[in-house]
């Protein structure tokens, strides 16, 4: 399972939101390129980077940052927030970023999203973002009345390369990944999912391999990293190769079966 932290850009600098309320920002860093560049030294294999404002405006709004970011380390980046048109997803793969995620878009326009899939064959996957099961628009801001599962079974089907599952209400409170609706998710779709929101500690991310074949395919950490409460070296070391001399029995059994 692959661990990707997560650097969230609101106004060009590195943030948390609680439950994603804008309103409930903290900032952690000013400059986004150096936390890339730690994230980097300590062994990340990839970063999960969101636009903020653009999530929000609807635009890309931090590209300039998250160009620098791009040229910076040698990583593959995801990146999601404000793609909406074919214009914005093109421009940012040519800025040389290895994933775009789109949200918005695959409810109000699961055309586009298939046009994209296949202009961009394992370049766009798809960030369903869930409050109460049901999935949330415009950076949060507004619910629809479909349900997470529902638009991922969807999704699949126009040949996006991956989900990432976020539930909001676990979003940066360290309260631990709903497991419950992973583990639905992870069944429900022949395609990778990616678990976002809660993440509090490398026993989280032990609980993440026990789900169901096939399992989840990565952890985006954020505010777990920030505050400490997860080494991001520790994490990688417990969910890299020889992991399950150090997974309890319990947790490990199920995804070994």
């Amino acid at each position: 399972m692959e661990i990707l932290p997560a650097i969230d850009i609101l106004a060009g600098r590195c943030v948390r939101l609680y439950q994603g309320d804008y309103a409930q920002s903290e900032i952690f860093d000013e400059d986004p390129v150096a936390v890339a560049q730690r994230w980097a030294e300590q062994g990340a294999t990839r970063l999960h980077l969101v636009d903020l404002d653009g999530a929000k405006a609807g635009s890309a709004q931090n590209w300039p940052v998250i160009e620098r970011i791009v040229r910076a380390v040698d990583l593959p980046v995801q990146v999601g927030g404000g793609l909406r048109n074919t214009d914005s997803v093109s421009s940012l793969l040519n800025l040389g970023v290895q994933r775009a995620i789109l949200g918005t878009v695959a409810v109000e326009q699961p055309d586009l999203v298939a046009q994209l899939a296949q202009q961009f064959p394992g370049q766009i996957a798809v960030g369903i973002d869930a409050r109460d099961g049901k999935v949330a628009t415009r950076g949060w801001l507004e619910t629809s009345e479909i349900q997470a599962i529902e638009l991922a079974q969807r999704m699949a089907t126009l040949g996006v390369a991956a989900i990432i599952y976020t539930d909001i209400q676990r979003d940066g409170t360290l309260s631990g990944p709903n497991l419950t609706a992973l583990g639905q998710m992870v069944q429900a779709v022949s395609i990778p999912v990616i678990a976002s929101g809660g993440m509090s500690s490398v026993s989280d991310l032990l609980s993440l391999l026990a789900l169901p074949a096939p399992g989840v395919q990565g952890a985006i950490i954020g505010r777990a990293l920030y505050t400490g409460d997860i080494v991001l070296k520790e994490a990688l070391r417990a969910v890299g190769p020889g992991r399950w001399q150090d997974v309890p029995p319990d947790l490990g059994q199920t995804s070994l079966a």
